[in-house]
């Protein structure tokens, strides 16, 4: 059935959203109709219990059928399992009853434009009345502008601490920048967000003085934009097959009638293939050793350094799947009708999130000194 959902009411739309920049309502909607904001939620809460390696399968299938659909869920998923982790029981039942009872989709509003990725404080807090009074603003809010609560972080000048609240959508003060023009990913229309004095509810404030976030959540959050990337080279490659199919024509030094006869075109597709297959496989080893991580069954290390290496097997066959398949089809490809470029602008705004060239660095650390990375937002 949700394949079904996904093939009939998202897909379709995805070039449409991609072309204006319009945030997937729709699509979103019919997963809130599936059940799906349910899926990260134990089943004590009311939810469906779903593993992380689950999770991230969705990711995989939805990144085939539209990335940016598949990016604002993943934040969903990502920011339920980790508000689960640090919150009070009474927060989480509360939560869980919202999501249940409304299919409330979370998005979230973290990063801030410091001179490094990880430097936060420019948007602050200060106790008011029973909340606090936020002020700044947010870069890079993925899901944001379609959510029915938004995860916001500021830093509380007067405890200093990291303070994170949700801010039911509508809230006073909360501003939408229309910011967000990519090469990319346009339909996540992940823009600014604007805080100017508002008011927090305390019914809504997570962090406690006992939290203590997940270790593994940075490596989940990796993975998860792994698996849309080989997703993203699973479309481009379905598309390219298609295309080869119908459109392509053959060239005349190979001698054949079809497309599909010319060898280097074989061979291309079949290097290629062979690339997505085992990213695919490195993605879905990572997944799974998150949830055998939660079980006690492995170290961190032993999840960080499958992690890295998905990502870089996922970042590679994506942008080739969607860029070199170009050079077996024939220039009538480009045609903008056939949309084709919009899996290599995906792919590419997508692998920039964190460098892969750092988790390259990272492997190699490993290998060579047997380091163990600490927990870290992009480590």
């Amino acid at each position: 059935m949700l394949r079904e959902v996904i093939q009939r009411e998202i897909a379709p739309w995805a070039a449409e959203n991609d072309r204006i920049g319009r945030y997937p309502r729709a699509s979103i909607q019919a997963l809130k109709v599936c059940g799906l904001m349910r899926a990260p939620l134990p089943v004590a809460l009311g939810g469906l219990g779903f593993s992380q390696a689950l999770s991230q399968e969705l990711f995989l299938e939805l990144g085939m059928a539209d990335p940016s659909v598949a990016q604002i869920y993943k934040v969903h998923d990502d920011a339920v399992r980790e508000l689960l982790s640090v919150a009070s029981p009474e927060f989480s039942r509360r939560l869980a009853d919202r999501i249940c009872s409304e299919n409330a989709i979370i998005g979230m509003a973290i990063s801030e434009n410091g001179k490094r990725a990880v430097d936060f404080g420019h948007v602050v807090s200060r106790p008011e009345g029973a909340g606090h009074l936020i002020d700044g603003r947010k870069i890079y809010a993925t899901g944001a502008v379609g959510a029915d609560l938004l995860l916001v972080s500021s830093y509380d000048v007067m405890a200093e601490v990291v303070r994170l609240d949700l801010l039911p959508s509508g809230t006073k003060g909360l501003r939408f920048g229309e910011d967000w023009n990519r090469l990319g990913q346009r339909a996540t229309y992940s823009g600014s967000v604007v805080l100017e004095h508002v008011l927090t509810r305390p019914e809504w404030s997570v962090l406690t003085a006992q939290s203590k976030p997940q270790i593994h959540a940075p490596l989940r959050y990796q993975n998860g934009f792994s698996m849309i990337l080989a997703g993203i080279g699973l479309a481009a490659l379905q598309a390219g097959i298609k295309f080869a199919r119908e459109h392509s024509r053959p060239w005349a030094s190979a001698g054949v009638e079809a497309a599909a006869d010319d060898l280097l075109v074989r061979r291309l597709f079949g290097e290629i293939g062979a690339e997505l297959a085992a990213a695919c496989a490195s993605v879905r080893v990572a997944a799974g050793l998150l949830d055998a991580f939660e079980r006690g069954e492995c170290t961190r290390t032993d999840v960080a350094i499958p992690v890295y290496a998905a990502r870089s097997a996922a970042s590679r066959a994506a942008l080739r799947a969607s860029s070199d398949l170009m050079a077996a089809l024939g220039a009538r490809v480009t045609d903008a009708a056939y949309g084709l470029d919009r899996y290599w602008r995906d792919a590419r705004t997508l692998s920039l999130h964190d460098p892969v060239e750092w988790k390259h660095e990272e492997i190699g650390r490993n290998l060579l000194t047997g380091w163990d990375p600490q927990p870290g937002l992009y480590q």
